[in-house]
């Protein structure tokens, strides 16, 4: 349910109004990132890497931010997307204004800005851009997701060895444990499922997911810019988000799950193996 907020303006601001305002903004931040796209950008050694990845998400932030806080000035605000764990009390924005950042720089299209209001360590609102296409996926927790204002619904199949299926890469300098983990999933997916897709973003993998154009994504670790929007947009298109063993899942968890409730538990049991 909606709950009924305070606007910058002094009037009450409810949350679906608010989703349609961090739509206006998300977007407009979007249109900064897509005019630095096109070739594909040099870089010699690791410094020079962050280097352009900070200058992407500077481009976002420098539009992104003041109108995000202008919505909610008390809202804490995260912006590492590499950040894990669960939230102090309160209202807290958690953005990634370069997700999949690294796709950019290689003049590929799979990126997008993220922006998800979470309230007491619940996502209330979550917008997914993705400037190339002009996509815009949302949701508001109780209110269903959409793309471009046409509601979603995560796949009926339930059958895996008939799915689709994604998880992503584990980050550069994981834990070993995390990267064996992984690649160990993989190969039992390779077994039970009938595609398996492996590449970053995870929170495009998600809004497949909830489009119904994949049926499952999986992922060890992970942070809370890659998952909560997908977990959000995923759970209000009616699929079922755990971690890998089939218990809530929360920013807490060491394993995510997502996929539509018909083949939930065989994934869940083929990454068991």
């Amino acid at each position: 349910m909606s709950a009924p907020r305070q606007a910058s303006s002094g009037g009450p601001l409810s949350d679906a109004d608010l989703l349609a305002r961090t739509v206006t903004a998300v977007r407009t931040a979007g249109s900064a990132l897509r005019e630095r796209f096109g070739e594909v950008v040099r870089h010699e050694t690791r410094e020079e890497l962050m280097r352009a990845l900070a200058a992407n998400d500077d481009t976002v932030l420098s539009t992104l931010r003041p109108r995000l806080r202008a919505l909610r000035p008390h809202a804490g605000w995260v912006e590492d997307e590499l950040d894990g764990g669960a939230l102090p009390s309160g209202e807290w924005w958690v953005v990634d204004p370069a997700e999949g950042n690294v796709n950019h720089l290689h003049a590929l299209p799979d990126w997008a800005v993220t922006a998800t209001l979470v309230r007491e360590n619940r996502p209330v609102l979550t917008v997914v851009h993705v400037p190339l296409t002009g996509e815009t996926y949302t949701a508001l927790a109780g209110g269903g997701a959409h793309l471009d204002g046409r509601p979603l619904h995560v796949s009926r199949t339930a059958d895996l060895g008939l799915s689709i299926v994604a998880t992503s890469q584990a980050r550069p300098d994981e834990d070993e444990e995390v990267v064996r983990r992984t690649g160990a999933s993989i190969t039992a997916m390779l077994l039970d499922a009938l595609v398996v897709r492996t590449a970053v973003p995870a929170t495009l993998h998600l809004a497949n997911v909830a489009a119904g154009r994949l049926d499952v994504f999986w992922q060890y670790a992970g942070a809370r810019a890659d998952l909560l929007p997908g977990a959000l947009l995923v759970q209000e298109a009616g699929g079922r988000v755990t971690d890998a063993g089939g218990r809530p899942w929360t920013t807490r968890s060491t394993s995510f799950l997502a996929a539509a409730p018909g083949v939930h538990a065989h994934a869940a049991a083929a990454l068991a193996r």
